[in-house]
C-alpha cells in the first residue's frame, strides 16, 4: 500500500533523505499543477470531512502547495456540478476539494486560494468566476474571507440520492452549505450587456408591482 508520505513527494528521485525541513510560513509555499490522481489520493489521506470524491478524473486543473519537494496541500477544480443551475455556469470553476496536511503552516489555505485564482485567470481566459461550497458543520469561511471571496448564497442540506436519477453518490456531509464566489475577470461585453438589461427589467417590474 502506498503511503501518503510517499505520494506527497513531488520528485521522488530528488528526495535525498526522509523528512526534511518543513515550512514555517505559508509564504514559503509554491503552487504547482499536479495530476488529478495524486490529488485524489492526498485528499483521501488529509481531508477530515470528505475524503472520497467521485469522478475525480474529471477534475482539472489540480494544484499542490509545495515546499522543498514535499506537498503540503492540494486543490481540485472542475466545472460546477450544478452548472445548469448557476448563472454562466460554463464560465465558472468549482473548487471540488481542498485538503491540507497536518504539518502545513498557518494560512496555507487562504494563500493557496489567492495564488490559484491568479494562475487560473492567466491560464484559463474563458473562466470568469470561481465558486466553492463551505461545509458549515466544520468550517467558518475564514479562508475565503481572507482570500477576498464573497458569500453568494446559503442552502440547507439536500440529499443527492433523493434528488437525482443516478443514486449512489457517497454522502459525506449533512450540514448546510454556503456558496462563496470570486470574480476573476469581467464578463464579455455581450454577456455584461444582457446582465444590465435583465437587472433593469427586474427593477422596472418591482416598481410597477407586477
Amino acid at each position: 500500500m502506498i503511503s501518503a508520505d510517499s505520494i506527497r513527494v513531488v520528485h521522488p528521485l530528488f528526495q535525498m533523505e526522509e523528512g526534511g525541513p518543513t515550512p514555517t510560513s505559508a509564504l514559503q509555499l509554491n503552487v504547482i499543477p499536479i495530476s488529478s490522481k495524486r490529488a485524489m489520493l492526498l485528499n483521501k489521506a488529509w481531508h477530515s470531512r470528505m475524503p472520497e470524491i467521485m469522478a475525480w478524473n474529471v477534475c482539472n486543473p489540480c494544484y499542490a502547495a509545495e515546499y522543498k519537494n514535499n506537498i503540503y496541500a492540494i486543490a481540485m477544480w472542475s466545472l460546477p456540478i450544478a452548472a445548469n443551475r448557476i448563472k454562466h455556469g460554463d464560465k465558472c470553476l468549482e473548487l471540488r476539494r481542498m485538503a491540507i496536511s497536518p504539518d502545513a503552516p498557518r494560512y496555507t489555505a487562504s494563500r493557496m486560494l489567492s495564488i490559484m485564482a491568479k494562475i487560473i485567470k492567466k491560464t484559463m481566459p474563458h473562466i470568469y468566476r470561481l465558486i466553492s461550497y463551505q461545509d458549515t458543520g466544520v468550517h467558518t469561511g475564514t479562508i475565503y474571507k481572507a482570500a477576498g471571496w464573497n458569500i453568494e448564497r446559503q442552502s440547507e442540506y439536500i440529499s443527492w440520492n433523493n434528488h437525482t436519477k443516478r443514486p449512489g453518490r457517497i454522502e459525506q456531509s449533512y450540514s448546510p452549505k454556503i456558496r462563496w464566489g470570486l470574480q476573476i475577470r469581467d464578463l464579455p461585453i455581450e454577456n455584461a450587456t444582457c446582465e444590465i438589461a435583465a437587472k433593469r427589467c427586474r427593477q422596472e417590474v418591482m416598481e410597477l408591482g407586477i
